[in-house]
């Protein structure tokens, strides 16, 4: 078997037993409290504003709870417990239809909606110059590209990275920024989607991406036809 068929089944695995997946806060007050049991009187680790994206990890054995994972204002991860009722599933919206794939272009279309999404083969050795690098006491991992954390890679050489994600929303053209998309390589665009909350008109644009052990999940956030967000976490 190659490398890309073991990688396609690695995630359909992962995905099948965790359901992992975005998820906004919709809290009415303002924010949510986090919780470090699936309990209202157990101890708030944190409070996460309202319409916030998390990485939600539903269980049918917690019921009435989710696990969700977020990185606060200070940069540091925060894990706990939220109630079901203040998330909202990013995949609960609108599904936007792929309409073609190849190994460097995804298509998504839909009455409203365009979304295409480009990647190539990595020069590495055209880029070597913009890696830094951390070094440890038996090894020197590249973790750094452009001054920004590398995603995907495991410390290995990037194999691909996207070049282009526009949308057409609308009529209105918006292209998420370079500076957002170049630190993350190894891109899996068979498991990029598409969804559109046509009452807050945002579109959100998700992938599951990397080399297995570097394997990390983004999610873009357009919203009235501008550029808000990028969401990057481990997602397992």
């Amino acid at each position: 078997m190659n490398q890309k068929y073991l990688l396609t089944l690695f995630f359909m695995i992962v995905s099948h037993f965790t359901y992992a997946q975005f998820a906004k806060i919709i809290d009415k007050d303002g924010y949510v409290n986090v919780r470090k049991q699936a309990s209202v009187t157990s101890e708030i680790v944190s409070k996460i504003n309202t319409d916030k994206i998390v990485y939600a990890f539903p269980d049918e054995k917690l019921r009435d709870w989710v696990i969700v994972d977020y990185t606060d204002h200070q940069n540091e991860n925060i894990t706990g417990y939220v109630h079901h009722s203040r998330i909202k599933l990013i995949e609960s919206y609108e599904k936007i239809p792929i309409k073609s794939f190849n190994d460097n272009i995804a298509k998504f279309i839909s009455k409203d909606v365009t979304v295409e999404i480009k990647s190539e083969k990595f020069d590495y050795k055209k880029n070597k110059r913009y890696f830094s690098s951390t070094k440890y006491e038996d090894y020197t991992v590249e973790d750094k590209f452009k001054g920004q954390q590398v995603w995907g890679t495991d410390g290995t050489i990037p194999i691909s990275h996207y070049t282009s994600i526009t949308a057409m929303i609308k009529g209105r053209n918006i292209q998420i920024p370079e500076k957002e998309i170049e630190n993350l390589f190894n891109i899996n665009s068979e498991f990029a989607a598409c969804y559109y909350d046509n009452l807050n008109d945002t579109l959100y644009i998700t992938s599951v991406n990397g080399d297995g052990a570097g394997g990390y999940a983004v999610l873009f956030k357009i919203e009235k036809g501008i550029y808000k967000a990028r969401v990057v976490t481990m997602p397992f």
